[in-house]
Formats: C-alpha cells, sequence, structure tokens
C-alpha cells in the first residue's frame, strides 16, 4: 500500500504540479531532511519531523545553543513546515506567499519578537492579549521569541500562564544562548532542544557549496581555514567568507585568507612542530624570525600551536580513529601522523605542559616577543622523554652511552612487576661473599655498581654448625616469637595483666616451668610478679593457651642483664619485628630490575623513611 500510495502521489504530483518544487520533492523519495538550512543538527531536525509526523507538535519550544548554530533559521523553518499550504510530508515548499512572508518577517500569523528590546511586561500583555485571536490563515498561529533570556522577572511571570495552557492554534518558539538565566518554571513547560557547535568539516563543505553556488574559486586549504576560525558557528564563517571574498577579489587562496584574517600560517605550524620533535634549535630560530617578520600574534600564534599539539597527541594514541577525533584536512592528519612516529606519547605531553604553562605567561608578560622566544627555545631543548619500561625491556639503557635522558615514570610497569626477584639472580646473591663485598664488572644486563654504596650483607644462616651456636638461637628466636604470641593473645582477655607481661622477660623453658625475670629498670614490677594470684592468674592462662602442666619461676632483677633483658623484652621483640620487616621490604624493593635500573641510570640511592604512614 505504501508504495502504491508514493507512485499515485508521484502521478498526481507531476499532472497537477509538473516541474514545480512540490513534485521534485515527491522525486526524491520523500527524503526525510525537511532541515536542509540545519548543518549538524540532524537530532533536532529528527525529532522535529517525527513530531509533525505523528500530530505531536509542542505547544512551547526552547531551542537553546551556542550563537550561529541556526536557532533562529530552525524557528522559521519550523514556522514555515506549519504553514506552508503546499508542504508535502512537512516540506514546505519555499516559494509561496506564506514562506515568502516569512521569510522576511512580515508574517500576521508568524510574530517575531526580540527579546532584547521587548523585554518588559507590557510587550508580554500585548502578546496575552493576541493569543486569543485565530490565525487569519492556516491551523497554526506562531510567536518566535529571540534572546528570550533577556526577558525581565515581571515579564516571565506574565508568561506563565499562556506557556502553561496556551491555546491549540499557538506554537511558542523561543531561542536563547544563556539558558541558565531563563527561570525553571518557564523551563520546565518547554520542550528543550540543545544545539551543538557544528564541526570544522561540515562548515567547510557548506562553504565549498556556496562558492560554487556563487561561482567563486576557493581552495580547500582556505575554506578549512576560515571554516576553523568560525569555531563552530555557521554565521560566523559565512561572516568571514564574505568578507574574504571581497579582499581577495577572485580566487580564494591560503595565503590571501591568512593574510585578511591575520591567522596563523598552517605551515609554519608544522616546521614548529617539526623542530620540537627533532629538538632542532636552529629551526625554531627560523620559526621565530618567520613569526615576527610576518607580524603574527604572540598569543595567537601560541593558541594555534596548543591545538596543533593535541592534534599531534590524538593521531599519536589513536591512528585509526584520526578522522574522527581531529578537525583537521586528509593532507594536514597524514603530516602529523609522520611527525608523530619519531615521538612518544610522553614526549608529546611534556611539549603540551610547556606550552600550556607559556600561554599562562604570555597573558602576563609586558613583552610578549622575548617571552615567546625564550618558550620556544626552552621547549627545543627540553629533555627527550622515553618509556622506562620499554628501555628496560629491550637492554637499551644498559647499552646506551649517549647523554642522560629524562624518563617518564613507570609506576604502571612497576605495579606490574612486582613478583620478586628470579631464582637465579638470588642464589647468585646468595653466594656472594661476606667478608669480600668484591663488585662484579658491568655487563649489559647488570648495571653498573652506584658509588659510596655500602651492600648488605644476605649471606644466608648456616643450618649446621660445629659449635653448636646456631641451634639454640633458633630456638631462642623461635622461643621468643612463641612468647610474644602469648602476651598478645593474653591482652585480648585481659589487657591489665598482658601490660605487666610486656615489661617481664622470658629468660628460658625447661619442660613446662617457665623462668621469668625482671629487668632493674622495672623492679617495680617485683612485688607484683611474686604475688601469689599472679602467677595463679599466669599459671591459668599458660594452662589455658599451651596446654596444662605449666608452672611459672621469677628471677630476681640483679641477676638479669638489663641488656639481654631489653633484647628479651616482648616490646622491644615487636619493635624488633617491624625493623626486620621493613628491612626486608626495602631489600626487596633494591633487588627489583627496575629499580637496580633506575639506581643507575640516576646514580643515586634509595632513602627509606620510616613513619606513621610507612
Amino acid at each position: 500500500m505504501g508504495c502504491l500510495a508514493t507512485f499515485f502521489a508521484l502521478f498526481l504530483g507531476y499532472s497537477f504540479f509538473g516541474d514545480s518544487l512540490a513534485y521534485q520533492v515527491l522525486a526524491r523519495k520523500w527524503r526525510p531532511q525537511i532541515f536542509d538550512e540545519l548543518v549538524g543538527q540532524l537530532h533536532i531536525s529528527q525529532t522535529l519531523l517525527n513530531a509533525l509526523r505523528n500530530d505531536r507538535t509542542p505547544h512551547a519550544l526552547l531551542f537553546t545553543g551556542p550563537r550561529g548554530t541556526g536557532k533562529t533559521s530552525t524557528a522559521r523553518i519550523l514556522a514555515k513546515s506549519l504553514r506552508c499550504p503546499k508542504a508535502i510530508d512537512f516540506v514546505p515548499c519555499g516559494k509561496c506567499g506564506e514562506c515568502e512572508d516569512i521569510a522576511q518577517s512580515r508574517s500576521l500569523d508568524v510574530v517575531e519578537i526580540d527579546g532584547a528590546s521587548n523585554n518588559g511586561v507590557d510587550a508580554i500583555r500585548e502578546l496575552r492579549e493576541s493569543v486569543g485571536f485565530m490565525p487569519s490563515s492556516g491551523r497554526y498561529k506562531v510567536y518566535i521569541i529571540d534572546e528570550v533570556h533577556m526577558l525581565s522577572s515581571s515579564a516571565f511571570n506574565a508568561l506563565l500562564k499562556t506557556l502553561e495552557e496556551p491555546p491549540a492554534h499557538v506554537v511558542f518558539i523561543m531561542a536563547t544562548t544563556e539558558v541558565q538565566k531563563i527561570p525553571n518554571t518557564i523551563l520546565s513547560r518547554c520542550q528543550r532542544y540543545d544545539f551543538r557547535k557544528i564541526s570544522t568539516r561540515l562548515i567547510s563543505d557548506h562553504l565549498t557549496e556556496i562558492c560554487r553556488g556563487e561561482k567563486v574559486k576557493a581552495e580547500p586549504e582556505a575554506l578549512w581555514a576560515i571554516a576553523r576560525q568560525g569555531e563552530g558557528s555557521m554565521r560566523d564563517s559565512q561572516s568571514l567568507l564574505d568578507q574574504v571574498i571581497s579582499f581577495c577579489d577572485g580566487e580564494l587562496t591560503l595565503t590571501k585568507v591568512t593574510d585578511a584574517l591575520g591567522l596563523t600560517d598552517r605551515t609554519l605550524l608544522t616546521e614548529t612542530l617539526r623542530g620540537l620533535s627533532t629538538r632542532d634549535t636552529k629551526a625554531i630560530v627560523a620559526v621565530i624570525e618567520k613569526i615576527f617578520e610576518s607580524g603574527y600574534d604572540p598569543l595567537i600564534y601560541m593558541k594555534d600551536l596548543l591545538e596543533e599539539l593535541r592534534h599531534l597527541l590524538l593521531v599519536k594514541v589513536a591512528p585509526t580513529r584520526a578522522e574522527d577525533l581531529v578537525d583537521l584536512p586528509n593532507e594536514e592528519i597524514v603530516r602529523l601522523k609522520e611527525l608523530a612516529q619519531g615521538l612518544s606519547a610522553e614526549d608529546v605531553h611534556l611539549l603540551f605542559d610547556m606550552a600550556l604553562k607559556g600561554a599562562g605567561d604570555l597573558h602576563r608578560a609586558q613583552d610578549t616577543r622575548v617571552v615567546l622566544e625564550m618558550i620556544l627555545l626552552r621547549m627545543s631543548i627540553a629533555p627527550r622523554v622515553q618509556d622506562l619500561a620499554k628501555l628496560v625491556a629491550t637492554g637499551a639503557v644498559a647499552n646506551s652511552t649517549v647523554a642522560p635522558t629524562y624518563h617518564a615514570p613507570a609506576a604502571q610497569a612497576l605495579a606490574a612487576e612486582t613478583s620478586p626477584a628470579k631464582p637465579a639472580q638470588t642464589s647468585a646473591a646468595s653466594t656472594t661473599s661476606a667478608t669480600a663485598p668484591t663488585a662484579a664488572a658491568p655487563t649489559a644486563s647488570s648495571p653498573a655498581p652506584i658509588k659510596n654504596y655500602a651492600p648488605v650483607n644476605h649471606a644466608p644462616v648456616a643450618t649446621t654448625s660445629t659449635s653448636g651456636a646456631a641451634a639454640p638461637a633458633t630456638a631462642q628466636g623461635a622461643l621468643n616469637e612463641r612468647w610474644n604470641d602469648f602476651v598478645d593473645r593474653v591482652r585480648k582477655v585481659n589487657g591489665l595483666i598482658a601490660a605487666q607481661l610486656d615489661q617481664l622477660h622470658l629468660m628460658g623453658l625447661n619442660g613446662q616451668e617457665l623462668l621469668i625475670g625482671v629487668s632493674e629498670k622495672h623492679q617495680f614490677l617485683q612485688g607484683q610478679v611474686n604475688d601469689v594470684n599472679f602467677q595463679k592468674k599466669l599459671v591459668n592462662y599458660l594452662n589455658t593457651f599451651w596446654g596444662p602442666g605449666h608452672s611459672v619461676k621469677v628471677q630476681t632483677a640483679n641477676a638479669l642483664s638489663t641488656e639481654k633483658a631489653t633484647s628479651l623484652n616482648p616490646v622491644a621483640l615487636q619493635e624488633k619485628k617491624k625493623q626486620d620487616d621493613h628491612a626486608a621490604l626495602v631489600k626487596k624493593v633494591e633487588d627489583h630490575p627496575l629499580v637496580r635500573e633506575a639506581k643507575s641510570i640516576f646514580n643515586t640511592q634509595i632513602k627509606s623513611i620510616r613513619g606513621s604512614q610507612s
């Protein structure tokens, strides 16, 4: 049925209209783009088209967005679609008297109000009085209020009731660039449509069509420069195009457009990036001479350089999506890809940060020329940034004999490689002599030793000894750990007893009899320890945690060495354990391959800082 209806419509259209605009619209297969003048606003044109087709036209619409994006033009086109008597599928003919009257703002039923000059309550009262009258022709009466944010508070209040319950034949269309100034009571009664900035590529294509219609020869690079200067505004770009056409009086070239608008030559920006990428100071000096010989504004040049560095970074990190992310001609994108091959992403980040800081200095500078020269020269001698993880993986760091290079932080690589050293490295470290710590000659895989760095003796403790001294030491350490654990368990049950045990010292264990002593420093605890109730509680805890049958023997303070007592004190044992754990952590960090490479590169040492946050 749909195909049959289309056929009859085409036939009737040709019969009645011949080669008229209505038949041409039908012959184009009922194309859905009713707002051909809207460039880059497909989300709005499609929504309005569906609303018209389904007879769901809202009684109040609010168009908001940057300047020159088509808000007022869309309001007029929508008014034509609602009132054109020859509209087919809501496509206005553009030739009838109604369409011409709306285009020239002289229609009686399409009232345009400038909110900037008619912002008082009296203008809104007149609007409210005229709303009740039916249109002179057609179905709808349209009110277009431009710059609606300029209305006063009393005018907005007078408009509230009309917006809330308007007559069925009235449609309000409001346009503004500052939607934040409109009261929420007005916003809640409107359908809001947000216009976006138009991409440079779409503006350039539209300017090409205008030049083709006006029979003006123009280079694509020249139209790109005009579109880029428009900053997403079609109206601004068209105004600049008209200005440049008058200036050139002939073919539009990039050189003429640059001279007419005072823009930065794109080739000069390319030369700047090439000199910065190769750290060629002489090339940068030549660029500086060209900048001031051509009379470019340093602020505009630095702004363009920042934008070009941004484009270079996007092309570097996402080369396959460069055409979507960067609004540049394909030729410039190809040049940026060639420059990006010799740079790392970190290097471009460094150049962008330096340029960004320099742009801030230019705004505060009294002599912008001197500041711009110093910025570019400083960027031309900046250290090259390389990926430390890649250099270590390829062995380029150990084999390199060039001047020191600034390396980007390799935090992610360090976090990813937190596994301990390889077994071969551990065994090699364990066989190092403790009495003669001779450093091995540096090779391609092992970095050179750092000067003034005392190596830590990691010789393992012998498991067997003829003197039998190692075994008692190991047994004493295990006993200390067991005693410390016992005190911690008592602390969870009885904090007072645990506080007293913290100052006692386990001298030995004979079967199930514990020898406990008190140092001279804490001899005030002697009476408490000798108390029968204290020893009874202590024996109960021992029988509970260590098993039944334990007893306690207290040694006098004179027979206990203070130095030995301190070494066996639970508090001292805990502190010693923390120190041992910290030393083991530092050793693990120092043995990491990347850390050893970093120490070799920067000729430095790792300083351990212990504190409450360590």
